[in-house]
């Protein structure tokens, strides 16, 4: 889809979380578009910093950082290094995340810990790294990656969707415990998505017996979702058109969550 670039973004600092692929890295380019100053956060740091030079040949403003957001050492690192270069964020993207297609009896206390860290921890540690610089200019936006999984349950993804789940809860409580002290936060809930990562999924749950061609996935949400999509609402969320959604679940899928 196309979004009239309008510099919305002018004079933001953005940190996105998992921007060097899929939905980050369209967020990420498209934050840049808009005027923002991004830093683009993600374990692959090359990709990252692949991303942030193409946008700088653009013309933009943006760099890559390495990082596991997982991890409380790196993420503090990462956003030290973003203020370095750019000064308080205003936006933080908490996109960062995986999955886990298995069923629930085969699943290893090892990968609920690790999926829970990726998915969940990673928005702890960034959101509490990053806060306090949006407490000191009295505001900012926070965009949390939830899921359709949120609430609707799917065969083999128990650990995937108690994950959403808690995403879900984490932008609701921050956004109540500080929306009087400027900052909104809001969770972003896509469908099933044209990405490498939505495709493994419905590779791995076919693989399971479930339902999941794409063709099935048509009868639910129409189509699968495209990147730009997801981008296209989490610049709504970020931006100041959004300034009195505060604490709610803007779900991106279609109806696939309505009926």
């Amino acid at each position: 889809m196309t979004v009239k670039l309008d510099g919305r973004l002018a004079g933001k600092v953005a940190i996105v979380s998992g921007g060097a692929g899929g939905c980050g890295a369209a967020a990420a380019s498209l934050f840049a578009a808009q005027g923002a100053k991004v830093a683009i956060v993600d374990r692959d740091f090359d990709a990252a910093e692949t991303l942030a030079s193409r946008l700088r040949d653009d013309g933009l403003q943006a760099i890559g950082i390495g990082a596991d957001v997982s991890n409380q050492t790196d993420v503090r690192r990462a956003v030290a290094r973003a203020r370095d270069a750019y000064g308080n964020a205003n936006i933080l993207f908490n996109h960062a995340g995986t999955l886990i297609v298995k069923p629930f009896l085969d699943i290893e206390e090892t990968e609920w810990d690790w999926l829970m860290s990726v998915n969940v921890k990673s928005m702890f540690l960034m959101t509490q790294a990053v806060l306090p610089q949006m407490l000191e200019q009295g505001g900012g936006s926070i965009v949390c990656t939830s899921s359709i999984s949120a609430v609707c349950a799917t065969p083999g993804e128990v650990l995937y969707d108690a994950t959403k789940g808690a995403c879900h809860m984490f932008a609701r409580a921050i956004a109540v415990e500080y929306r009087d002290r400027g900052i909104r936060c809001n969770a972003l809930a896509p469908g099933f998505i044209r990405t490498p990562h939505g495709i493994r999924e419905l590779k791995d749950l076919q693989a399971m017996g479930v339902d999941a061609t794409e063709e099935a996935i048509a009868q639910q949400q129409g189509r699968l979702c495209e990147p730009s999509e997801v981008a296209a609402a989490a610049l709504f969320l970020a931006s100041d058109e959004s300034s009195f959604v505060n604490g709610t679940h803007l779900f991106v899928d279609n109806c696939f969550s309505a009926v």
